[in-house]
């Protein structure tokens, strides 16, 4: 790992660090700089606001997470069993990343627009995805003739609030709940569960 790579990366740790224990609007640049033992100049070569660190952030988790979905669609055959595969390793993925996930989640609901694009985007990558596998198992009988984009939304929906509650503390044990909310989504869609 070059230098630079590397500086980029202990100053994303620790604005992770920084956000999660002050908040995203209470943390300020300086404090990065700080737990990064990096400069100023630094953290601004690499980030030109706080909001670009915070982005930086949300396409690291975004990247984890795609890298973790397609292994788990990749690793199965057949369209439900890539959907579950790639609904667990969502799960698993917000579960093995706490901090990033409460950031995601909790923090940024009132970061503007280019937050809320960045995030769009991420959440259409993903519902396109579940919404291929689900047409395709209504092509191929798996599932009877649902509308797979509402369905998408729902389960999208469902992820969501299943995951802010497990970050509130309302849900203990995100890993362990990964076969009951599967298993609840497919009865949702008409297949049943063995």
């Amino acid at each position: 790992m070059t230098q630079k790579i590397a500086t980029r990366e202990r100053i994303l740790e620790a604005a992770l660090d920084v956000f999660a224990r002050k908040g995203y609007h209470r943390a300020a640049v300086d404090d990065i700089v700080r737990a990064s033992a990096t400069s100023k100049g630094a953290v601004y070569h690499h980030f030109p606001t706080k909001e670009a660190i915070f982005l930086a952030l949300v396409d690291e988790f975004t990247a984890r997470l795609a890298h973790a979905v397609a292994g788990a669609v990749a690793a199965r055959h057949g369209a439900l069993p890539k959907v579950e595969g790639a609904l667990a390793a969502a799960l698993q993925t917000f579960a093995g990343s706490e901090q990033l996930a409460r950031l995601i989640l909790l923090e940024s609901v009132s970061l503007g627009s280019r937050y809320q694009a960045k995030r769009a985007e991420v959440t259409g990558r993903f519902a396109a995805l579940i919404q291929g596998y689900l047409d395709e198992a209504v092509a191929d009988g798996s599932i009877p003739r649902i509308d797979t984009r509402l369905a998408t939304l729902v389960w999208l929906g469902a992820i969501n609030e299943v995951v802010v509650q497990w970050l509130h503390g309302g849900l203990e044990d995100l890993p362990a709940r990964v076969p009951a909310l599967t298993a609840i989504l497919l009865r949702s869609i008409g297949r049943p569960v063995e």
